[in-house]
């Protein structure tokens, strides 16, 4: 077993299979764990136990894991992993949009849901630190939110405004979805609409600049159906 952790984990899945596999894999990697088999048990948990992150499936038998998403978000900013086995492209958009970390689709490996976990966990501290690092870096991708400066392997790249506001969206969110619906009212402002076509315009003139190959992206990963991703390597 790995060393103990100190963050509590809260796992919410009505399939007693899958929540004792949970369960053992994060025991396994030295996390507490707490379980749940409804939404409403999950939802006494939070508010009684300092819990760290949760881990939620949708499909519970007293009420739909988006209204938990929902009703958490609107007192919380605990992260919130989903593990579902609903693989539609627009229930992921629509859990993310709702306010979950991320989304596992059933079945996975333990090794995908600790990758997950550990990203979830970084930004969770990040944020809890009161801001975001003035430079931030991925492999040689670097960008100095304070002077608004962006270096590829130490030289410095030009982007154009939107450009710029793009890349700084994915790094103050790095490791998680961000869904193109996000990215558009973060960008474009909550009126502009669902029209994709600029974001995805604007995207491939960042991925020019900071991608070696934009074709086989390292950095800006597309979560096909659902948005975009910093990689935290």
């Amino acid at each position: 077993m790995s060393q103990k952790r100190s963050e509590l984990l809260l796992v919410v899945e009505d399939d007693a299979r899958i929540s004792n596999f949970l369960s053992y894999a994060l025991a396994q990697e030295g996390f507490p764990v707490l379980t749940s088999d409804t939404a409403q048990g999950a939802l006494s948990l939070l508010v009684s136990q300092p819990v760290d992150l949760m881990l939620l499936d949708l499909g519970l038998p007293d009420a739909d894991g988006m209204d938990v998403i929902k009703r958490v978000r609107e007192w919380s900013e605990l992260p919130i992993i989903v593990v579902s086995a609903r693989d539609q492209d627009r229930e992921k958009a629509a859990a993310l949009d709702a306010g979950a970390d991320d989304y596992l689709t059933k079945p996975f490996s333990a090794t995908e849901l600790m990758a997950r976990i550990r990203v979830a966990i970084r930004h969770l501290y990040r944020e809890s630190s009161g801001r975001h690092q003035a430079v931030a870096e991925v492999g040689g991708l670097k960008i100095d939110l304070d002077r608004r400066l962006v270096f590829l392997e130490d030289a410095e790249v030009h982007l154009t405004p939107m450009e710029y506001s793009l890349l700084a969206v994915l790094f103050q969110n790095i490791g998680k979805v961000l869904t193109t619906g996000a990215l558009i009212r973060e960008l474009y402002g909550p009126g502009y609409g669902n029209d994709t076509q600029a974001l995805r315009t604007l995207m491939a003139g960042l991925r020019r600049k900071v991608e070696a190959n934009p074709a086989k992206p390292r950095y800006i990963l597309t979560e096909i159906g659902v948005g975009y991703r910093l990689v935290d390597e």
